[in-house]
């Protein structure tokens, strides 16, 4: 007899908690950096061919696992092939490293919504600010605390109530405040030129490493090798179609990455005379940067305010689907109930949170392997455990299950249209692309080659 699972009241909230879980910090400041850095118009290319087809067959993989199984994946590996159980567990470990280091990142984001919503930009925009802060003990501490509990709450109240309550206000939100601050930027002068620059393909930059850096970006951005899509795949009800909800999943990611480029690399090119040092990398774009341009900004008070309330919106969403892959995992590892489980991953979050969080601190002198203690578990989830995991599922997919099991879950709906390409994908090309971005994450994160 089949479990009794909840279920998203239907397929408009589904995508929309999918595509929630996929639009995250990474695409609205990694993604702009990526294609500044790459060529701008050929690493929007590459990116797009990649993610209607590697992407596209991760997430229907991952989706039909979850659908066909009614588990979250520490279960599902398991109820497919016994012998494949711990992949499973592999697989939830993922969102376990995550999670404390994204709510401690997610408090940043809070705390500079809350600078910018004050008419504090000046403040936010000198150099010393963003250091002073993560360096400082309690300022920190409260604003991760803050953002950790809302997701908690989230998941507290359910799939219907919570997530999918959530996302289908939030996403439509999101979409709307991108397209706004995107038109603003473009309408500043000096702008026109940023925007060449992100968009006009140089081919000079197609090389191996523009790909897979291309491939590591759709990788990370659409939530696979995390659990997530397969937690949420275990929701979606059996009558909604997984092939086009993937398509709409993609369409809607990539177009908030794509838009996120639009709104970020004009506005800074316009407002440092065209200087691609300024993009930045990581946390000095998002943290550094831009609270200098949105200063030097007429408004910038208002559309720094309207950016970092749109970078928190994407922050929860993501939140709220890595804390509920973990919240899944236990609830069916241990038949806890979801409240239980969410009070011991809350429990576990704000433990390890805090450890993270004061590494920038008082514990600034704690490395591992060379990082400090957000980076190295960045590295060990992202740059390790996710290509791992992401290629042993492509290989039990391939050769252990068969492509079949897959495809005839996608077909409950009617005709699996891409279900030959489906298969070569799945089998020899995903898992080959995904050795690549593991081998070349590891070493260049080393230091050992620079490809």
């Amino acid at each position: 007899m089949e479990k009794s699972r909840s279920n998203f009241t239907g397929s408009i909230g589904f995508i929309f908690a999918a595509a929630g879980s996929a639009v995250g910090l990474g695409n609205l400041w990694r993604f702009p950096y990526l294609a500044a850095k790459y060529g701008g118009g050929i690493f929007l290319l590459v990116y797009l061919i990649l993610a209607v087809t590697f992407g596209f067959a991760l997430m229907v993989t991952e989706i039909a696992i979850g659908r066909k199984t009614r588990l979250s994946p520490m279960e599902a590996f398991g109820s497919l092939n016994k012998k494949w159980g711990w992949l499973g567990k592999l697989s939830t470990l993922v969102p376990v490293l995550i999670l404390p280091y994204y709510c401690v990142i997610g408090g940043w984001v809070t705390k500079y919504t809350a600078t910018m919503i004050a008419g504090s930009v000046s403040s936010a925009a000198e150099d010393s600010y963003f250091t002073s802060f993560i360096s400082s003990t309690w300022a920190p501490l409260i604003c991760f605390f803050i953002f950790a509990t809302i997701t908690a709450i989230i998941i507290f109240l359910g799939v219907n109530k919570g997530i999918e309550k959530l996302s289908k206000f939030l996403m439509p939100m999101l979409l709307v405040l991108t397209i706004v601050l995107t038109v603003f930027v473009l309408t500043r002068d000096g702008a026109g030129e940023g925007v060449l620059y992100y968009i006009k393909p140089d081919f000079s930059h197609l090389s191996v490493k523009t790909i897979l850096a291309a491939l590591g970006q759709l990788f990370f951005s659409m939530s696979l090798a995390m659990g997530i899509m397969i937690t949420y795949g275990s929701y979606v009800r059996k009558e909604d179609h997984i092939e086009k909800s993937v398509r709409r999943i993609e369409l809607f990611d990539t177009v908030i990455a794509f838009l996120a480029g639009m709104m970020i690399v004009p506005a800074v090119f316009a407002y440092s005379g065209g200087d691609t040092d300024a993009l930045g990398k990581g946390p000095s774009l998002m943290f550094v940067t831009l609270p200098k341009v949105f200063n030097e900004m007429k408004f910038g008070s208002v559309v720094g305010s309207a950016f970092f309330i749109l970078v928190l919106f994407a922050a929860i969403t993501s939140s709220v689907s890595v804390m509920e892959a973990i919240v899944a995992g236990i609830d069916d590892k241990y038949k806890t109930g979801r409240k239980k489980a969410t009070v011991i991953v809350y429990v576990y979050t704000i433990a390890i949170g805090v450890v993270c969080s004061l590494g920038f601190g008082v514990l600034s002198n704690v490395t591992i392997l060379g990082f400090d203690i957000l980076d190295f578990l960045d590295f060990l989830s992202n740059s390790v455990l996710m290509p791992v995991v992401g290629m042993l599922t492509c290989i039990v997919v391939g050769f252990i299950l068969k492509p079949d099991v897959i495809i005839s879950e996608v077909e409950l709906n009617g005709p699996f249209k891409m279900k030959r390409f489906y298969s070569v994908m799945v089998k020899w090309i995903a898992p080959l692309c995904i050795f690549a971005i593991l081998i070349s994450s590891i070493l260049d994160t080393l230091g050992i080659i620079s490809i």
